[in-house]
């Protein structure tokens, strides 16, 4: 696989991150909802490129010493090469970076990838949102309340080195 590229989102990157969602949600965020979300100071979003192709992204809310995942997709045919391993990295990094001291999302119940990369980031399930996604599906409450931890930077430290 060639390399990641790591950056910024931006307003032209919209459309795809779209389409993206599309592929990926069956209640996909709207160009105008993420256009919205850029526009906000406590939001950080990313995507990944892969010779200059969007093939993943990651959507960042601060709130104090929190940060919470609002969003974080790769297309379906590039998961388990890293690419939402390498975001939620730079992510964390630069959360960590910030003063947060914790980490949280939601995770569909029934997404046991999903799950098993956010317990490989220290998140743990901590409670259930009922119905929270289309047909009524649960969410899993996940949080790393210790990412600022020497312990956890080791963590992630141990994750970069398998991604190469």
């Amino acid at each position: 696989m060639s390399e990641v590229i790591l950056e910024a989102m931006r307003r032209r990157d919209i459309k795809t991150v779209a389409a993206i969602e599309d592929l990926c949600f069956p209640e996909p965020w709207s160009e105008r909802l993420l256009n919205d979300e850029l526009r906000l100071a406590n939001r950080r979003y990313m995507v990944a490129r892969i010779n200059n192709d969007i093939v993943g992204y990651v959507g960042w809310m601060f709130v104090d010493d929190e940060v919470h995942v609002n969003t974080i997709a790769t297309i379906p045919d590039l998961r388990g090469h890293g690419i939402a391993s390498r975001l939620l990295l730079e992510g964390i990094g630069v959360a960590v970076e910030r003063g947060v001291t914790g980490v949280t999302l939601e995770v569909g119940a029934t997404n046991s990838a999903a799950q098993r990369l956010y317990q490989y980031f220290g998140l743990a399930p901590v409670g259930v949102r009922r119905g929270y996604y289309a047909g009524g599906e649960d969410a899993i409450v996940m949080w790393n309340r210790e990412i600022a931890s020497d312990t956890d930077r080791l963590r992630r430290d141990e994750i970069a080195r398998g991604l190469g």
